[in-house]
């Protein structure tokens, strides 16, 4: 399965249900460049709630320390989640239980709570929607959880998927190194993202292309100006 479903190419996104914008190393240090002297001088700031997604072992949580540090360098207070899943006391990967995995979807929720109470923006290195991909591919979908997901998952202002890796899965004696598992549970993204109640995601999903790791947290800083600058426009008309 290729890093962005079919149709959609990558390092390509959509705001507010407009034409897609190509997002280009080129314009990201542009528009990051533009955010950074602009967000200096901004007095009000909506919240930014920002979501890495897909499966492990793909450098997640490394790229999530990154965009953190190109926020806090343009002035940004930002609070980061990290994988609740290593704090779990029940099984993970593929020995997972129903259990186990529910502790890791409620102390995911809990954990961005925590997050956005300590900072106006918050980034995830993953989304509520991963770890559900864990819990289907073990015990099927569950109709009674996926709308109180959806609902949670509207809460993310941008989704970035992340495509695993042509070099595999760094081994950190804790998640599986399975490859056949980490592509199950990237398959499973994709086929949620293009099926209800979640499809309509896909609008605020940037498909990161594996050949752009080198730039990717630009990359991601760049999806996020036009973020930053709407919100900081809105404020600028309220004050008029």
């Amino acid at each position: 399965m290729a890093a962005s479903p079919r149709g959609t190419r990558p390092n390509t996104i959509h705001f507010d249900g407009g034409p897609p914008c190509r997002v280009t190393p080129e314009s990201c240090f542009a528009a990051r460049e533009t955010v950074l002297e602009k967000c200096r001088y901004a007095e009000q700031r909506e919240p930014l709630k920002l979501a890495l997604i897909g499966t492990h072992g793909v450098g997640k949580t490394t790229l999530a320390y990154e965009i953190c540090s190109l926020l806090k360098k343009a002035d940004h207070h930002v609070e980061l989640v990290t994988e609740v899943a290593r704090r779990s006391p029940f099984p993970i990967n593929e020995a997972t239980t129903l259990e186990g995995q529910l502790w890791i979807l409620h102390a995911q929720i809990a954990a961005e709570l925590e997050a956005g109470a300590r900072a106006p923006h918050v980034i995830c290195d993953r989304a509520a929607l991963d770890n559900y991909c864990y819990l289907v591919n073990k015990f099927g979908r569950q109709p009674h959880l996926e709308h109180w997901l959806e609902w949670w998952m509207n809460t993310y202002s941008l989704l970035v998927a992340v495509p695993p890796l042509a070099d595999g899965i760094p081994p950190d004696g804790f998640r599986s190194q399975n490859l056949e598992f980490q592509q199950r549970i990237h398959d499973l993204l994709g086929e949620l993202l293009g099926e209800a109640p979640f499809y309509a995601l896909r609008d605020r999903v940037l498909w990161l292309d594996r050949r752009d790791r080198r730039v990717w947290g630009e990359l991601i800083f760049g999806a996020a100006a036009p973020l930053l600058r709407q919100k900081e426009n809105a404020h600028s008309a309220a004050a008029r």
